[in-house]
């Protein structure tokens, strides 16, 4: 009886199992592509975090305040974070003239790896390594699900968080529209 109790736990049908029968394994479930836009007066509190970037550089949240911040949460085997690291880059180079900010938080990588990732990739934006102790993913975890990687957060003047994408971008003009969404809104 035991036995076919744990044959039957083997044949669950859940995602990582149905990809290998499927014979794509990815090893990692993709988060279903959702946008959500929080509007101002439903915002929570202003994230506060610090890390290092894979230069060894020190960054925190008061480094961005004042400034739209875009944070994409991502590690270099992930299949749609090489999709769509291409459009986060043409963003981050379309409006960082306009005081908006791109901050990679690496989840899975040391820094190696992130550098050769952003060498190969064309991003030219820092990441925080934030394998080691996951302090970064933390704290935007304390006011915001995390759901998925990739998953690009779009933070307000303020340090809050004003939208949400889960899953691969599928294209540059969405995460712009968020960006000018949150550039048109008054500073507090």
């Amino acid at each position: 009886m035991a036995a076919l109790i744990a044959l039957a736990g083997c044949a669950s049908n859940d995602s990582l199992s149905q990809q290998y029968r499927d014979g794509n394994e990815k090893g990692f479930i993709a988060g279903d592509f959702q946008v959500i836009e929080i509007p101002e007066a439903e915002r929570g509190e202003p994230v506060e975090f610090e890390g290092v970037t894979e230069t060894e550089e020190n960054v925190s949240s008061d480094d961005y305040r004042g400034g739209v911040l875009v944070v994409n949460f991502w590690y270099a085997a992930c299949g749609p974070c090489i999709v769509e690291a291409p459009f986060l880059e043409q963003v981050w180079q379309d409006y960082r003239d306009e005081g908006v900010a791109f901050l990679g938080v690496n989840t899975y990588d040391q820094p190696a790896t992130a550098l050769s990732f952003a060498k190969d990739n064309g991003v030219t934006y820092p990441s925080v390594i934030d394998v080691n102790d996951g302090k970064v993913k933390l704290a935007f975890v304390q006011v915001t699900p995390i759901q998925a990687t990739p998953t690009t957060l779009v933070l307000d003047r303020s340090g809050r968080v004003a939208a949400r994408v889960i899953g691969q971008l599928e294209s540059p003009s969405i995460l712009a529209t968020l960006v000018d969404g949150v550039l048109e809104e008054k500073m507090p």
